[in-house]
C-alpha cells in the first residue's frame, strides 16, 4: 500500500490527538508557555533531522520568508488561539468543531484566491461533512453547563480557524516546491515569532516539570509537530487544498472517540451517526469526478 493511500488515515489519527493533548497540556503548563517550549524543541528536532537526512535548504530569500510567514499562520496564530481558548474553558470537542469549519472556509477561499475549482459532488461532500460534524458533537453543548462556555474564548478559537485557513492557502500558493522538511523547520521559527511574545505578555511561564509534562511534550513534538505536520505538508503538495483540508472533518468524531476511551467521556449515538456521515462527506470531497475537465482542476 502506497504512502498516498496511507497518509490521510495516519494524518487524521495523529492530528486528532491534538485536542486531547491540549487538554492535558493546560493542566501541566500555561498554554502559550507550553507551545513556546514545544516549538523550540520541534525546531531543534527538525534541524537535526534535516542535517542527518542531507536536506537541501532553500537559498532564495523569498522562499525562506514565505516559509516563516506560513508558519506564523499555520502554527503560531492557530495553535496559540486554540490552546489559549481551551485553557480559558472552551471544551476540547467544541474546539474541534470550530476547526471542522476550516474545510468549508478553505474551499470557498481557495476558489477566490487561487482559482481552485470544485465539482458539484465535492461541494456536496464538504457540506455533508460539516453536517456530520454538527450531528456528532453539537448535542453535547445543549445540556448542563453549556452556558458557562466563555464567548470571548470561542471568538478567539474562531480567529485561530481563520488563521489556519489562510495559512493553508498561503502554503499552497507560495510554497509549491522545496523540501518539506526544511520548510517545516522554518515554519516553527515563524510560530515562535508569534507565540513567544504572546507568552511574555499574557503568562508567567509556569510549568509543572515532571513526567506528565515530558510525556505531553514528546508526543506534541514527535507525534504531531513532526509526524502529522510532515504528512499535512505532503498532502498539500500532492493534492488540492480543499481536498487535503477536508480530512479535518474526520477529526472531531475521532477526537470524541479518544476522549471517550482516554477521559471516560460518553460516546453517544449522535457521535457514531455523525462519524458515518463525515466519512461519506470526506469520500465525496476526495473522489475524482470524471465529469470535471483538466481545465477545471487547473
Amino acid at each position: 500500500m502506497t504512502l498516498d493511500r496511507l497518509a490521510p488515515a495516519i494524518f487524521v489519527l495523529l492530528w486528532s490527538t491534538g485536542w486531547v493533548v491540549a487538554k492535558f497540556g493546560t493542566l501541566v503548563s500555561e498554554p502559550l508557555t507550553f507551545l513556546t517550549i514545544r516549538y523550540v524543541v520541534a525546531a531543534l528536532a527538525f534541524t537535526a533531522f534535516c542535517r542527518l537526512s542531507g536536506v537541501t535548504w532553500p537559498r532564495e530569500r523569498r522562499v525562506i520568508v514565505h516559509a516563516v510567514v506560513s508558519g506564523m499562520f499555520l502554527h503560531g496564530i492557530y495553535l496559540a488561539a486554540v490552546w489559549w481558548a481551551i485553557g480559558q474553558g472552551v471544551p476540547a470537542a467544541l474546539s474541534s468543531i470550530i476547526a471542522a469549519l476550516q474545510p468549508l472556509m478553505t474551499a470557498l477561499a481557495a476558489s477566490f484566491l487561487i482559482g481552485e475549482r470544485l465539482s458539484g459532488m465535492q461541494k456536496g461532500g464538504l457540506c455533508l461533512g460539516f453536517f456530520g460534524v454538527l450531528i456528532a458533537v453539537l448535542p453535547k453543548f445543549f445540556g448542563h453547563g453549556s452556558a458557562e462556555i466563555p464567548v470571548f474564548a470561542i471568538v478567539v478559537n474562531i480567529l485561530g480557524m481563520a488563521a489556519v485557513t489562510y495559512g493553508t492557502i498561503y502554503q499552497k500558493q507560495y510554497l509549491p516546491a522545496g523540501d518539506i522538511r526544511a520548510i517545516a523547520t522554518l515554519q516553527y521559527a515563524g510560530a515562535l515569532i508569534v507565540t513567544l511574545p504572546l507568552a511574555f505578555m499574557l503568562e508567567d511561564f509556569h510549568v509543572d516539570w515532571g513526567f506528565g509534562f515530558l510525556a505531553v511534550l514528546l508526543w506534541s513534538v514527535f507525534g504531531i509537530s513532526m509526524g502529522a505536520i510532515l504528512l499535512l505538508l505532503y498532502l498539500l503538495r500532492r493534492g488540492q487544498v480543499s481536498r487535503a483540508a477536508s480530512l479535518i472533518y474526520l477529526v472531531p468524531p475521532i477526537a470524541a472517540l479518544q476522549a471517550a476511551v482516554i477521559l471516560g467521556e460518553e460516546l453517544t449515538t449522535s457521535m457514531i451517526l455523525g462519524a458515518v456521515i463525515v466519512a461519506v462527506g470526506v469520500y465525496l470531497t476526495n473522489r475524482r469526478d470524471t465529469g470535471v475537465t483538466a481545465a477545471d482542476r487547473a
